[in-house]
């Protein structure tokens, strides 16, 4: 017997150890997650750069506002029904917001598309869920541009709206990360009246603005006088001291879609129209 046939005999073949970047029980184990954190960095990097994308205008908002088509249904079906219709009511109220937001969208589609060839130019993106989400995309798309949606994969509500540009939407595990891509690319960010989500979002970037760690130029709308002015008293901020007068000036408040148009597309074309790479 040679050599080979004893060898063969006290080693019995075994199947090859899968790779580790193929190994999916490894990839979900607590020693893989900075490879699953790097990867919700370089795959939307991938997917911009390929779509010319550098720029965007970002919504937020809740997901629970209906559209006005949505909500005068269900109105109308509870009334049908005899049930109390005071919050189908306040539904239908809610949904200017997201008639707002869809407006919006389009009017700042139809301006970054007039803008000339070149790079693709303040791409309007949402959180890529229902409400104000799909309100921002659905106006974008119909106004036949490329819009994003930053998706993120929750047990509730988190349902991917179907007027994403599909090579542009991403479903994300690591909030932060899906942050990251809303302030990196971020020119501008328009916020509706909305729940923990948006003020989280929305907190989040004014602090990042307000102590100087996103440097660049960034108009933020808050859309909604009544509802802004009702859920968070800014003045009262000032008046204890705990931010600074000038602190106001980080956001400029509205209830005109012509307002917030014009004062995005002014503000874009003095502080962004010729820096188009991201500045965090």
């Amino acid at each position: 017997m040679s050599e080979e046939d004893i060898a063969k005999q006290v080693r019995p073949h075994r199947p090859a150890a899968e790779r580790a970047y193929r190994d999916e029980l490894f990839l979900r184990t607590p020693e893989a997650r900075p490879i699953r954190i790097l990867a919700e960095y370089l795959e939307p990097l991938r997917r911009f750069n390929r779509y010319r994308v550098e720029d965007t205008i970002v919504f937020f908002g809740s997901a629970r506002i209906m559209s006005r088509e949505q909500a005068e249904a269900a109105l109308q079906k509870a009334r049908e029904a005899g049930e109390d219709a005071t919050p189908f009511e306040a539904r239908l109220d809610l949904s200017q917001y997201y008639e707002a937001t869809r407006e919006l969208a389009k009017r700042l589609t139809v301006w970054s598309k007039g803008l000339g060839e070149g790079e693709r130019r303040f791409v309007v993106c949402s959180g890529g869920g229902p409400g104000i989400m799909e309100a921002a995309n659905r106006g974008a798309s119909e106004a036949r541009g490329l819009n994003i949606g930053l998706n993120i994969v929750l047990p509730f509500e988190q349902v991917e709206n179907p007027y994403i540009t599909r090579e542009l939407l991403f479903n994300f595990h690591y909030f932060f990360m899906r942050k990251f891509w809303f302030a990196y690319l971020a020119k501008a960010m328009v916020i509706m009246p909305g729940g923990f989500g948006t003020f989280d979002e929305l907190f989040e970037i004014l602090t990042l603005v307000q102590t100087r760690k996103i440097r660049k130029r960034l108009p933020i709308v808050l859309f909604g006088k009544s509802f802004w002015n009702e859920a968070v008293n800014f003045e009262a901020l000032v008046r204890h001291g705990t931010i600074s007068p000038e602190d106001l000036a980080l956001f400029f408040a509205t209830d005109s879609v012509d307002e917030a148009f014009d004062y995005v597309t002014q503000q874009l074309t003095t502080y962004a129209l010729h820096d188009p790479g991201p500045s965090l």
